[in-house]
């Protein structure tokens, strides 16, 4: 039996693993765990996350890292990793890619061998490391990596409109698909895989003629990566004209559909004042970083709607793969009670709703640091059960607060209910 099917809600952890070491002029490469420290202090990290009852940690490969050159492979430090996550009997729920690829890689995911490169990766992560790690995520958010590779030009390859959007996402399905069978290859029925991307609403005057065939083509959107994973875009798919006229072949819509795979867990990421856009009548917003559109916080009920919209659409359990609010400590208590609060009452509806995740366990750097000249600690978002505390000289510093003695009631409870 998997972990996903023994009834209990199982509470995960998140540490931010965001990988974009390409820089160029006004650009300098983003690497979140030498923002946070987290490569010296991975031991105490981990121990944190035990230390507060989590079962699991989202955790994330150093891709860039690790293969610093091609064909050149340095496991050096992950091998203390997941020796702690050995010694503290953690799961890591393993993100392979979570937006990095190696510096060696022209042009990134759209380099003709990418899909090949990757699942290389995948298959000797997996063989290297079998004996603690069987659960994987073959790429975090493709949606976010599509869109802000392909159609805003804002992380490389820079590209950009319908055309590069289409070329990023057929390029990562086909890595994805690759990947997960070469985790099989070396796992077989031992791999799980956790499936993830961006929980995406739109609101407002979404009906209004100007914005009616956008919004409809945003929400589908969201799902393509997925829907190509997963063998599910034929000519009847509300994309098809899109990805024909972005340069996808039918040919490459029948490979997706003769190699598909599937999630055992259907993972989403859901932020309350982030993953619900609003469309104004008679306003018009490209969306992206040049012209984005207004948020507004959809609290608990934007969650249960893309929990159960990804339920219906893949057929599989759900799971609560990134949630939080960037705030006080009061709002983030406030927020982990209520969202707790919805995944258990969908539960009880009996929807198979199998995980809950706080993102990140200690706070992270905003991803606008790339595009700045300024310290660290001018782009800290305070999101974390430990707040990073700079002091002169010294290591940065992980300072526990009220959220992480909340996180640690609510996962208890679940554990003495399981019991």
């Amino acid at each position: 039996m998997s972990w996903f099917d023994d009834g209990r809600l199982h509470f995960a952890l998140g540490i931010e693993d965001t990988f974009v070491p390409q820089s160029r002029p006004g650009e300098r490469a983003i690497d979140e765990y030498e923002l946070t420290e987290h490569y010296e202090q991975y031991s105490g990290d981990l121990a944190l996350a035990k230390g507060v009852g989590a079962e699991m940690i989202r955790w994330g490969v150093p891709w860039y890292r690790v293969a610093p050159e091609q064909g050149v492979w340095d496991w050096s430090w992950v091998d203390g990793v997941m020796e702690r996550f050995a010694e503290l009997e953690l799961r890591p729920l393993v993100d392979l890619l979570h937006y990095g690829t190696p510096l060696w890689l022209d042009r990134q995911f759209a380099n003709r061998d990418y899909a090949e490169h990757v699942a290389e990766y995948g298959h000797r992560f997996a063989e290297r490391y079998r004996h603690v790690a069987t659960d994987y995520t073959p790429v975090n958010e493709p949606t976010i990596h599509a869109l802000f590779s392909g159609e805003y030009a804002y992380w490389p390859p820079y590209l950009s409109g319908a055309e590069g959007f289409t070329t990023i996402a057929d390029a990562l399905a086909t890595g994805f698909i690759k990947t997960q069978r070469a985790i099989s290859d070396a796992l077989g029925s031992a791999a799980t895989f956790i499936h993830v991307d961006a929980g995406m609403r739109y609101s407002g005057d979404v009906d209004a003629p100007e914005h009616r065939a956008t919004v409809t083509r945003l929400r589908e959107q969201s799902f393509l990566v997925e829907d190509l994973v997963t063998g599910r875009v034929d000519d009847r798919h509300p994309l098809f004209e899109q990805l024909t006229r972005g340069g996808m072949p039918e040919s490459s819509l029948a490979w997706f559909a003769e190699h598909r795979v599937q999630p055992d867990v259907m993972g989403v990421n859901y932020y309350p004042r982030h993953s619900t856009e609003v469309f104004e009548a008679g306003v018009h917003h490209g969306g992206g970083f040049a012209d984005p559109r207004p948020y507004e916080d959809a609290g608990t009920e934007g969650l249960a709607e893309v929990l159960l919209s990804y339920a219906a659409r893949y057929g599989a359990p759900v799971m609560l793969t990134e949630t939080c609010v960037t705030g006080t400590v009061d709002e983030r208590v406030e927020w982990m009670d209520a969202s707790v609060a919805e995944v258990e009452r969908l539960r009880e509806q009996g929807h198979d709703v199998v995980g809950y995740t706080w993102w990140p366990l200690f706070d992270m750097y905003e991803w606008t640091y790339r595009h700045s000249e300024a310290p660290r600690a001018d782009h800290l978002l305070t999101m974390g059960l430990y707040d990073l505390v700079e002091r002169p000289g010294g290591p940065l510093e992980r300072r526990r607060n009220a959220v992480a003695d909340r996180y640690a009631r609510h996962a208890s409870r679940q554990l003495v209910r399981a019991d």
